[in-house]
């Protein structure tokens, strides 16, 4: 998945129904309010609630700059 895909636009976290982040590097998509990571394969997001992961406070610092860097 590219950071320019529209699919991004329109995508959201099952759980809490916002907007995610794509994480490229880590091929992942990202939902820094309840800090779960949902793991892309080949291409495909998968976002159940049980594919979600938590991140860790740490994580969720390093994934929050690594966003705002991508950003700029």
């Amino acid at each position: 998945m590219r950071t320019d895909d529209p699919l991004l636009t329109i995508l959201a976290c099952p759980l809490d129904k916002g907007p995610l982040s794509l994480l490229p590097e880590e091929d992942a998509l990202y939902n820094p309010r309840l800090h779960l990571s949902y793991p892309i394969v080949d291409g495909i997001p998968q976002l159940l609630p049980s594919s979600g992961r938590k991140v860790d406070a740490v994580d969720h610092e390093r994934l929050l700059s690594s966003l705002k860097a991508s950003a700029t």
